[in-house]
């Protein structure tokens, strides 16, 4: 089996949080699932802060764009500076299809763009896909 990976996500939407949850089932992964709901928090687990002093570095961040506080745009900009966790992939996993978005998240060296799809079983499909794939490089 597989060693267990652990998962950040970043998302204040707790249907695409349920259907997050779903879709990394489907996956063939051993996971670890820590969810945050906005970028403040996210930034805090990541640097242990508070209630997430105890919390191990995440190996993957699955990462909305719109989120509270601060943006997705903004975590990742800080992730990508801090030397300790510049090599955390972070897969952008967003409602947003804008061409600007895309194109900062990959500037700002995010390691995948996940448009969500409005079909549940594609949405679903899409991020089993993309978590397999990541996987499957390590």
């Amino acid at each position: 089996m597989v060693n267990l990976i652990h998962i950040l996500l970043v998302e204040d939407n707790e249907g695409d949080v349920l259907l997050t949850k779903v879709a990394l089932d489907e996956s063939n992964i051993n996971f670890k699932l820590s969810i945050v709901n906005d970028g403040k928090e996210a930034l805090d687990f990541l640097n242990n802060v508070g209630k997430y002093a105890n919390e191990a570095t995440p190996q993957l961040l699955l990462l909305d764009i719109n989120l509270p506080k601060k943006n997705g745009h903004e975590v990742l900009q800080y992730i990508k500076k801090k030397e300790n966790l510049k090599h955390i992939p972070v897969i952008m996993l967003t409602t947003s299809s804008s061409q600007n978005d895309i194109d900062l998240a990959y500037e700002n060296n995010a390691s995948g763009f996940i448009t969500k799809p409005s079909e549940v079983n594609d949405f679903i499909a899409a991020v089993a896909n993309v978590v397999n794939s990541w996987i499957s490089k390590v």
